[in-house]
């Protein structure tokens, strides 16, 4: 069994080192997220335990994203504008949680506001941008990492390359994007999905 892809909602365990790189670079993650509509991307998945599962991503803001792994894995997330749900059709289970319940929010909401709550992480190369994000209030919410790499023909001069996430349990995951592309048409039904309890709805 895969370990629970929530962890992609959660970050690192290192100490924020804050305050080593621009403080433009913030502005320059914000007005990025705020220039991004939809995106498409492969990706790849890496646990606690090193183990590695690829798929592609779909988002499309406000509120809507999507994770489907490759085939032979039994699972997928969405999230639908209002809720974030993991689906096991293995087991025919299926958990949600409110989006503003997660970091992953940062990329869901273009109205959000990140310099309360995102702080910059040094990386040593002038081309590349990373912040670290959490809610104070929330401790349980967990952390996320976002890497971005600059690029001229991104949206607002930036890449993003993925983000290293930890849970409240200590279960660390890595995303790796690849192939990102901005801002093309992603129709809503992308977002639906097809409930494996035997009493619940269909083709959510």
């Amino acid at each position: 069994m895969f370990a629970r892809p929530l962890a992609l909602t959660l970050a690192l365990a290192t100490p924020a080192l804050v305050a080593a790189a621009p403080a433009g670079d913030l502005a320059q993650v914000q007005q990025h997220l705020q220039s991004v509509s939809t995106m498409t991307a492969g990706f790849s998945q890496t646990d606690r335990n090193g183990r590695v599962v690829t798929g592609t991503m779909t988002l499309k803001r406000p509120g809507k994203i999507r994770f489907q792994y490759e085939k032979g894995v039994p699972q997928l997330i969405v999230a639908d504008g209002n809720s974030l749900y993991f689906i096991d059709y293995q087991v025919r289970q299926v958990d949600r949680w409110p989006i503003g319940n997660s970091p992953l929010a940062v990329l869901l909401n273009p109205k959000r506001d990140i310099t309360k709550y995102a702080k910059l992480q040094p990386t040593g190369d002038p081309g590349v941008v990373s912040i670290e994000v959490h809610d104070p209030g929330h401790p349980e919410y967990g952390r996320i990492t976002m890497v971005f790499q600059k690029n001229g023909t991104a949206p607002g001069g930036l890449m993003l390359q993925g983000w290293v996430a930890l849970d409240s349990q200590n279960n660390r995951t890595t995303i790796r994007l690849s192939n990102q592309r901005f801002n093309a048409a992603v129709a809503d039904n992308a977002f639906r999905w097809n409930d494996p309890r035997p009493q619940g709805p269909r083709g959510r």
